[in-house]
């Protein structure tokens, strides 16, 4: 496809939504059934019935009953559609690195507070002139300010405990800045995602962002801690999370008509059910991802069952394009996935 067909596209807003460590197993199959051996009747009830289609109907019932439908989802390798990681790790760091930026760097091989010295689109898109100061970024992680590297940009990354800020703030931001100072934290860092969820969505209501990142975090940590009944409830609310976004974008007149919606994660987690909570290289199956988008460019495609190759390093670029802004790095990057635009 020619890129001289983006240069008409009718996208104006882009957000990127990600949930942490979402293996392509419950994403494309539902709930695996030899873990469900160790849950309550409830979830086998709620996540456990019928074929691998209903199940993952049952489980995310906006990405597979709505945005499926009327967008694409890449990465059912079960039709040779494959997504990965073009990182060696597998794990966080690298993987949120590699889709902002557009490449790998074996510089990238930690989850420490360390800022990172590469570019990243976000920060080129905010530099341009038409979206300067309009682009925003959540994360449930508090490695995120770090991963954007505010020192360099002066991003607003709102992540992990840090308050809403302004002169303006509602009076729920004002309440959730409270709020979860108040709630005990779970887990080391990462904040509760329906608190992430809702610092995002006040400040897309007040601010109107065009470009926004969202990072949910709790299926990731709630996976490693080996809750398999946890793990499936919380990818469960990260799509109504999702839903609610939508929902939003198609009722407000400034982003309705004119927003693309990319969901993805930044890594997979080990495919056998022992190793389902881990991930890393020495774990098969985390190098695996998927997206989904949907859009005004974007063709009511579907499931993509064709078989293919795309990989993470590839959103970045994606992104801009959708935006016509240019996204060049020194280090080079993934090509924008054209398959995306009708």
């Amino acid at each position: 496809m020619s890129l001289c067909g983006w240069a008409q596209s009718k996208t104006q807003c882009v957000f990127l939504v990600m949930t942490d460590g979402w293996r392509c197993d419950e994403m494309f199959n539902g709930a695996t059934e030899a873990l469900l051996s160790n849950t309550s009747d409830v979830v086998k009830q709620q996540f456990g019935q019928g074929t691998s289609e209903e199940r993952r109907n049952a489980l995310m019932p906006f990405i597979w009953n709505e945005l499926v439908p009327h967008g694409q989802i890449y990465g059912n390798r079960t039709y040779g559609n494959n997504v990965n990681l073009t990182n060696p790790y597998h794990f966080s760091n690298p993987g949120y690195s590699e889709i902002i930026t557009g490449f790998a760097d074996p510089q990238i091989n930690h989850n420490d507070k360390i800022y990172n010295p590469n570019v990243n689109v976000f920060e080129i898109l905010n530099q341009s002139p038409k979206l300067k100061n309009k682009v925003a970024a959540f994360g449930s992680w508090d490695l995120f300010p770090y991963i954007f590297n505010v020192k360099r940009n002066n991003l607003p990354v709102n992540a992990g405990y840090i308050n809403a800020e302004g002169k303006k703030l509602s009076k729920n931001e004002k309440l959730l800045n409270n709020l979860q100072n108040d709630i005990p934290a779970q887990f080391n860092g990462v904040r509760y995602d329906a608190l992430t969820d809702a610092f995002a969505m006040e400040y897309i209501k007040r601010e109107k962002p065009r470009v926004v990142f969202i990072s949910l975090g709790e299926t990731d940590d709630i996976a490693h801690t080996g809750n398999y009944a946890a793990y499936l409830q919380a990818g469960h609310r990260f799509d109504q999370y999702v839903k609610d976004l939508w929902n939003y974008i198609n009722k407000d007149p400034f982003y309705k008509n004119r927003t693309t919606l990319i969901v993805t994660t930044d890594h997979g987690r080990g495919h056998a059910d022992n190793a389902w909570t881990s991930h890393g290289n020495q774990f098969p199956g985390s190098d695996q991802t998927w997206i989904a988008v949907i859009g005004p460019d974007t063709s009511a495609k579907g499931e993509i069952k064709q078989s293919g190759q795309h990989y993470s390093n590839q959103i970045a670029k994606t992104i801009a394009t959708f935006l016509k802004v240019p996204y060049t790095p020194e280090k080079g990057c993934g090509d924008a996935i054209l398959e995306m635009y009708k």
